[in-house]
């Protein structure tokens, strides 16, 4: 039976690798639905190719370009925040993968889970904002959360079938384009420069989140509310190949690894399909042509963020929330040549030291939050 997929962010880096893989497995997978959220011009393309039942674009000065460009087909269009967070609980959909970034996952992960949908979760700042709410949801709902990062899917595949406690999980970070640079380097470093991962393709947000080191600090908050553990069971290891994904390590001493070749495609096809692994044309790993595989440990010296992450874990509450809101800020006004490579750290840290802290945040809680880490990073960025 083929699963009808809801796609949100389907513009991005993973939503566009997604219909990569759903264009190669026809008899497996029907689109249900796209979300984008400023490119009108390549959902339309995408709409015209896959016919979903409906698309969203969350910019609504779009919409009427939107409509008029899909006017000859029988494909529902709407716009706003809130209609992506409407469609996500339609009936005919299986499952809802994602790939929104930052803060605005939040709220059509909830609905989505509150309506049955599976999640293939490639949003991470959803559990990072709301970790504890959205894992009580999905035990609440009886709905299975799929990781699409490739560290969690890793992790994911490497428990598949294991009944034992995890001692240590062994998150694996390439250490992005300024691994063994200096203080006096990074503080001369270019949006260009960092936007030039060595690895992976990513979008804008998450190559700079990746440059920083603050994307390992979200998947390490990711990790440890995916798999139950606590922060100082996640070790964080540079392994700049990116051939081993991730490790679990157990309390006999055995170490499972997943490895492959740096291609989002397979978690994405893998969460997908689970619990069924679907044959593909990717590229296989080839171990002769290997040279070498390095590791070492992060230098949270220089790349603080990944220390904030650490922090904000450990305090619990709602510090991850103002953390990541902060970050969102940095990163954005990084983007736009208003701060410097370092300057976003700073930003964090006087943030998550100014924000209110609550304990035990409920949903609004969150909202709250949201809005005032983001005026008060508004405040240290001007």
């Amino acid at each position: 039976m083929k699963r009808n997929i809801a796609i949100l962010g389907s513009t991005g880096s993973i939503g566009t690798q997604a219909l990569d893989v759903i264009r190669e497995n026809p008899d497996h997978f029907d689109v249900y639905a796209l979300t984008a959220n400023e490119n009108v011009d390549l959902l339309i393309r995408q709409a015209r190719e896959f016919l979903p039942e409906a698309v969203v674009i969350a910019n609504e000065d779009k919409y009427s370009l939107l409509r008029e460009a899909l006017h000859d087909l029988p494909i529902k269009v709407w716009a706003g925040s809130e209609s992506i967070a409407q469609v996500v609980q339609s009936e005919p959909i299986n499952m809802v993968l994602t790939a929104m970034v930052g803060y605005s996952g939040l709220k059509p992960t909830i609905n989505a889970i509150k309506a049955g949908k599976a999640i293939a979760l490639a949003n991470k700042e959803t559990l990072v904002v709301a970790g504890e709410l959205i894992t009580q949801l999905a035990v609440d709902y009886k709905v299975p959360i799929l990781p699409v990062d490739s560290e969690h899917s890793a992790i994911f595949q490497c428990l598949n079938g294991e009944c034992s406690p995890i001692e240590k999980i062994l998150l694996t970070a390439s250490g992005g384009p300024f691994r063994g640079y200096t203080l006096e380097q990074l503080e001369k470093v270019t949006k260009t420069e960092a936007l030039k991962h060595p690895n992976w393709s990513m979008g804008a947000k998450v190559t700079i989140d990746s440059a920083s080191l603050m994307n390992k600090g979200l998947e390490m908050i990711e990790a440890k509310w995916l798999f139950d553990v606590t922060p100082d069971q996640i070790e964080v290891v540079v392994h700049p190949q990116s051939i081993i994904h991730s490790m679990v390590q157990f309390e006999d001493s055995s170490i499972i690894a997943q490895l492959g070749l740096p291609d989002m495609h397979l978690p994405i096809q893998y969460a997908l399909s689970y619990p069924k692994r679907l044959k593909s044309n990717m590229e296989r790993l080839d171990f002769f042509k290997l040279q070498t595989m390095t590791f070492e440990k992060p230098d949270t010296t220089l790349f603080r963020n990944l220390a904030f992450a650490f922090e904000a874990a450990r305090v619990k509450g709602n510090m991850a929330c103002i953390m990541n809101a902060a970050n969102e800020m940095a990163v954005a006004a990084f983007l736009e040549d208003k701060v410097g490579f370092l300057e976003m750290s700073d930003i964090i840290e006087k943030t998550m030291s100014k924000a209110s802290f609550i304990a035990t945040p409920s949903y609004e809680d969150y909202v709250q939050t949201d809005t005032e880490a983001r005026y008060i990073a508004h405040e240290f960025i001007k």
